[in-house]
């Protein structure tokens, strides 16, 4: 890891938010390509997915989010619950982060694609018991879309239409297809 990587990766323990936060889009904008040192963070972003700090769970579900596209020895297919698990996070804020970065892991390969659509469909269906279950299924119609923008598979838009129409409420419905309307 580089030292710029390595400096931003100690910035986030920072006191002041402002340097944190740049350190966490610069981490960000990083891991949107495939890097060589996913696995030199790999087992403490893993430890932070169960930190006290809400702020440290969020964001190493984040990065292990992106750094899927690294991960040549699919460590992630066994890790991924451990991800999964931030989504249900008891602060929502931090839940919503999280499950708005985990498509990044359908990038990775056909297991990882396969293991996303799984949960995110399941979850879509499930979730009306949830608090916030409209936001729930808008983040996951956004993040098949996202997937779909990025594999262009036509698998991944009729099933996602499919739940779309599953939505018993107009209007969510309607907030729904509004991510697709451009496809």
């Amino acid at each position: 890891m580089d030292k710029v990587i390595e400096a931003y990766f100690k910035q986030l323990d920072s006191k002041d938010r402002d340097v944190q936060y740049e350190a966490y889009q610069n981490i960000l904008s990083a891991t949107e390509g495939e890097v060589d040192w996913a696995y030199e963070v790999w087992d403490e972003l893993l430890a932070g997915l169960c930190s006290k700090d809400n702020h440290q769970r969020s964001r190493s579900a984040q990065f292990l989010s992106s750094l899927a596209i690294s991960d040549p020895d699919k460590r992630m297919l066994n890790d991924f619950s451990a991800v999964w698990e931030v989504t249900r996070d008891p602060k929502f804020v931090t839940a919503r982060h999280s499950l708005q970065s985990i498509w990044k892991i359908g990038l990775a390969g056909p297991q990882q694609k396969k293991l996303v659509l799984d949960h995110l469909i399941d979850r879509f269906q499930s979730c009306s018991n949830e608090k916030n279950d409209t936001l729930i299924r808008f983040d996951i119609i956004q993040d098949l879309k996202n997937l779909y923008d990025q594999l262009n598979d036509e698998n991944i838009k009729q099933k996602t239409l499919e739940l779309i129409e599953s939505e018993e409420e107009r209007k969510y419905q309607k907030k729904y297809k509004s991510i697709w309307k451009n496809v």
